[in-house]
């Protein structure tokens, strides 16, 4: 195991900076997942860790050791990337066997390895088969397999479910989870899909705009997200976002439409009537008979146990409502669950807490 740590590192493709100064520190055995939006420097990021691109500014310490000026092949690292990155022409043993064969391994100890990380991903029976003849999750097993073997220091992982169905996805990932939990190494995930952030890692790194918005376990990122950006991208459906002002002395917020929500946690700091974004997730949002918000249902999806409300209120806003069981109207009245209310900085867009 090794730990891994990210110092300052600022990247510029000419005049374009890319990263903005990333401090991250990965203790041993650590699953991180790097997740943000396409363009905002997760794989840039992934790929200085790795050797294949050289920071503008900054270091990068793998177990208290300046690898920076190092070359991928001297860091101790393995990546396992979207595309598999297998020879077409090997079987699945010579692929999984190549890296130590190159480093000049004894025979005995190099099938020895291929067939402990092949019992280990339940490929065992596939070793003479070449990649075309597998099956998209068998040519994922071969290209974490060939990864296992050479007993890294470091797990990169570069959106390696990309490319896989939806069912296919589902069970990679608890796949990728009980090995990585099980070999106990060090691993940096990077990925788009805020599902698998929230499901893999120990820790997320929430990245927008070449900078580290949010970094924390998934329940802290999704129960107390720092701004409306991770607001809005952790979480599916979104989470609402509605201007508001402050009223009551801070104790509560107007909505733009009229109806005061009073904060269940205590008075927020600003002047009366400053300008706010109250934030609500869609599963806070609970039918009301008699009070709430009068929503006009635009789209019901029904998905078994619970259906997804979108729809305007009066006043023109969109908002979206998961609601228990199967509900099908066109008008539908919602009230907010008060406790799960979030209040950000409708300037800044940074989280406000109780003063």
């Amino acid at each position: 195991m090794a730990s891994l740590d990210i110092q300052g590192v600022q990247k510029s493709f000419g005049a374009t900076r890319v990263l903005h100064g990333i401090d991250l520190a990965i203790a041993d055995g650590e699953m991180i997942v790097v997740v943000g939006a396409s363009g905002c420097g997760k794989s840039t990021l992934l790929r200085i860790v790795a050797g294949l691109e050289t920071p503008s500014a900054g270091k990068v310490l793998i177990e208290g050791r300046d690898v920076t000026p190092l070359e991928p092949a001297d860091r101790d690292i393995a990546m396992v990337f979207q595309t598999y990155a297998l020879y077409p022409h090997m079987s699945v043993f010579d692929n999984m066997a190549y890296g130590l064969k190159i480093r000049g391994l004894p025979k005995a100890e190099i099938a020895a390895r291929v067939q402990e990380a092949a019992d280990l991903l339940s490929i065992g029976q596939l070793l003479q088969r070449k990649p075309r003849q597998l099956s998209g999750g068998q040519r994922q097993r071969v290209a974490m397999g060939r990864a296992i073997v050479r007993h890294p220091k470091l797990f990169l992982f570069d959106e390696p479910l990309s490319n896989l169905d939806a069912k296919l996805r589902v069970q990679m990932r608890a796949e990728i989870r009980r090995l990585q939990k099980r070999l106990k190494v060090t691993s940096l995930f990077v990925t788009h899909d805020q599902v698998e952030a929230m499901t893999l890692g120990d820790r997320l790194v929430v990245m927008h705009e070449g900078r580290a918005a949010q970094v924390g376990t998934p329940m802290e990122v999704w129960s107390r997200p720092a701004d409306t950006y991770v607001a809005s991208f952790i979480g599916s459906p979104a989470m609402n976002l509605l201007p508001a002002t402050l009223a009551e002395g801070g104790a509560a917020a107007r909505l733009a439409g009229g109806a005061l929500w009073r904060f269940a946690d205590g008075p927020r700091a600003g002047g009366e009537g400053m300008a706010v974004t109250l934030g609500i997730r869609p599963e806070h949002m609970l039918p009301d008979g008699a009070e709430g918000l009068a929503l006009s249902v635009e789209l019901a999806e029904p998905m078994g146990s619970e259906t997804v409300l979108h729809g305007i209120l009066p006043d023109g806003t969109a908002l979206t409502a998961r609601v228990p069981g199967v509900l099908a109207a066109e008008r539908v009245t919602l009230a907010p669950d008060l406790a799960a209310l979030h209040v950000f900085d409708a300037a800044s867009g940074r989280r406000i807490d109780p003063a």
